[in-house]
């Protein structure tokens, strides 16, 4: 921190002595003036210099009382102009008290004051002087009482705009805090859904897969030990999806890991293939004209189909699970059916999977619906766009 800047800061914290700083060169000025002579110096007339110096004694609380001590040091100098109309220092304090008017008010206060002031000190002087009132030394005085309410105008100015671009800097860094805040809640969300779709379905197929090697154990060695087989392949899967999805969080200087590929919808035989062998019969079919997908829609899609099928094994008794993809000219829909018994859930379920669903579907631009049928059984339709289009 330099002087300037600790001497800057004393003199807020003690604002009368700031004030009062302008009065003491004004004051030896006035002695100068008063002992300069027209070939040798003299004594000062200390009356002109004690005048001056009362003249000034308000500008102490001159950021205080602006309009007041313009008044008061206008009038001082004023009367020292009619008393002593030689004396050509007045009326410096005036001046002072202007440029701090035009600092501190308005600018309709400072411009009114400030003309008026001009035109009293012209008078007054053109009063006490010969010669005509547009005089040179006249209008001299006028425009010192201008220039002062336009310099501080102008710092007025200056100090308001540079008010104004901080206020619009914190109020830049204020927003970007809250935007990175919101794309932090966000990623949040999305990794905590894509953390529930992977364990929600390989859990499941686990468990399923570990029911059927428990049945099948003793009766069946070789049925149970492809079930076995299949559980380590699900668990496996599991471990490899949470590491890429774990490896969301990573910052970009951390070290490279293996990280599984973002699953599609050419994985979707896969995906059906572990349902299979867990006990459930999915039949996959696709119609339309197949067409390229966004990386986030095929996704999404990826996403609900598994959760759907998670769902359907976990909670609606069904034998039998239908998966349609329809490639339209705009969107493409996804529609599970299963022939769940309604009425004879196998588990409660906490109602996760359904909002997943509706906000991934939401995230891009698309749309959710889901809920039992009348003639029987459960089914999720998902409206996905084409071209993507994100939700605001």
């Amino acid at each position: 921190m330099d002087v300037g800047m600790v001497g800057r800061q004393w003199l807020d914290r003690h604002d009368r002595i700031r004030d009062a700083l302008p009065a003491v060169p004004l004051v030896l000025v006035a002695a100068a003036a008063t002992a300069a002579g027209k070939s040798s110096w003299h004594e000062p007339r200390w009356d002109e210099v004690a005048w001056t110096a009362l003249s000034c004694l308000p500008l102490t609380v001159r950021s205080r009382r602006p309009l007041a001590v313009t008044l008061v040091t206008l009038a001082a100098g004023l009367t020292l102009m009619a008393l002593e109309p030689d004396f050509a220092l007045a009326p410096a304090a005036s001046l002072v008290a202007l440029y701090t008017l035009a600092t501190r008010g308005s600018r309709r206060t400072a411009w009114t004051v400030g003309l008026a002031a001009g035109v009293a000190v012209t008078g007054v002087y053109s009063a006490t002087h010969e010669g005509i009132l547009a005089g040179g030394v006249s209008l001299l005085r006028f425009d010192f009482a201008i220039a002062a309410t336009a310099l501080g105008r102008a710092v007025r100015s200056r100090r308001d705009h540079l008010a104004e671009a901080a206020a619009r800097v914190e109020r830049a860094e204020r927003m970007q805090e809250e935007e990175a805040r919101r794309r932090v809640a966000e990623e949040r969300v999305r990794i905590a859904r894509d953390l529930h779709d992977v364990v929600a379905h390989h859990i499941t197929l686990v468990n399923a897969q570990a029911g059927v090697a428990h049945h099948l154990m003793r009766a069946h060695p070789d049925q149970a030990y492809e079930a076995l087989a299949h559980i380590k392949d699900n668990s496996r899967a599991a471990l490899d999806e949470l590491r890429a999805t774990v490896g969301l969080l990573r910052r970009p200087d951390d070290a490279p890991s293996t990280r599984a590929p973002i699953p599609r919808l050419a994985d979707l035989d896969s995906l059906v293939g572990g349902f299979r062998t867990s006990g459930l019969s999915v039949w996959v079919a696709r119609t339309g004209t197949p067409s390229p997908l966004p990386p986030a829609t095929e996704l999404t899609a990826y996403r609900i189909v598994q959760e759907a099928l998670t769902n359907t094994h976990k909670h609606a008794s069904a034998t039998r699970t239908a998966v349609v993809l329809h490639y339209g000219a705009h969107s493409l829909r996804v529609t599970v059916t299963d022939d769940g018994r309604p009425g004879s859930p196998k588990g409660a379920g906490t109602g996760h999977g359904l909002m997943g669903m509706h906000e991934r579907a939401v995230a891009i631009g698309g749309a959710v619906t889901a809920g039992p049928r009348p003639e029987g059984g459960f089914q999720v339709v998902a409206e996905l766009p084409l071209s993507l289009t994100p939700a605001v």
